[in-house]
């Protein structure tokens, strides 16, 4: 398993793991928190592990984008989760500033409040070490996941980090303070997953160690054996069109002779998040 790794602390219903997923998907309500968390908890292993995404030569059934290993399963055709209500913040100061003034901060006890205007749209431009790449953020259909990189970026928390992975054709992955795909921010929360065959190249999406064990990793597909990995990661942004495309080719060009980092350091300057 390629991408596979926990990111602090793992959500309440994580015990629903290994649960038959023909038992219960069907006969759970849709908005049904539990059922969401069945239905997580029954996706294919694939995990996008902070650390390892699985690698090409390894991309069969099933490929994991998380934390720390990378796997193969049975593409999933599941429609996307359920997104579990979010709670608005009880003081305004649990929200970093919109302009993003305020100091660096890299360590949270818990998932972010409701940070972002739900009838707003956001752009997410990040600038490199090799340039600059400018993603729509999916808050519409990726809300949890979009708050919480928002909520980050503002807080200045991928400033100054690297993409500590790069697999040719396959993915870059970042967003981990340690560098060597075993980080995060402290918190974990849902996936909000798509439907099989949405992943393209430029697509953005979280790396993770399993259900609902999204942190602060992330990942750019950057080639085909990417956009051919199974549903298992949520997706929540993608590259505008030409803005980056050439950045991804440069970091891809990077890649080692496998799986790993970077044949040089590639980092991130920061990531400027606007909101209209």
């Amino acid at each position: 398993m390629a991408v596979a790794r926990s990111v602090g602390k793992v959500p309440e219903n994580s015990h629903l793991i290994g649960l038959p997923l023909t038992l219960v998907i069907r006969a759970l309500p849709k908005r049904s928190i539990l059922a969401g968390a069945v239905l997580l908890t029954g996706l294919l292993l694939a995990a996008c592990s902070e650390k390892d995404v699985a690698t090409p030569a390894t991309i069969i059934e099933d490929t994991s984008i998380g934390y720390a290993t990378a796997a193969t399963d049975a593409p999933s055709t599941l429609a996307p989760t359920t997104t579990i209500a979010m709670v608005a913040p009880k003081d305004p100061k649990e929200c970093p500033p919109v302009d993003g003034s305020g100091p660096q901060k890299r360590e949270f006890k818990a998932e972010p409040p409701l940070c972002i205007d739900l009838k707003k749209t956001y752009v997410a431009t990040m600038e490199t070490s090799e340039g600059t790449m400018t993603f729509d953020l999916l808050a519409d259909r990726a809300p949890r996941t979009v708050n919480s990189f928002v909520f980050l970026a503002r807080q200045k928390y991928f400033d100054g980090l690297t993409f500590h992975r790069v697999v040719k054709d396959f993915v870059l992955q970042g967003g981990d303070p340690k560098g060597d795909g075993s980080g995060g921010p402290g918190y974990a929360f849902a996936d909000e997953l798509p439907r099989a065959g949405e992943y393209k190249v430029g697509s953005l999406a979280m790396a993770n160690s399993g259900p609902n064990t999204n942190g602060s990793q992330f990942f750019v597909i950057s080639g085909p054996n990417g956009s051919s990995l199974p549903p298992s990661y949520s997706y929540f942004g993608q590259l505008q069109v030409g803005k980056g495309e050439d950045i991804i080719k440069k970091v891809d060009a990077l890649s080692p002779a496998g799986d790993g980092p970077p044949t040089k350091p590639v980092t991130i300057i920061s990531v400027t998040i606007t909101e209209k």
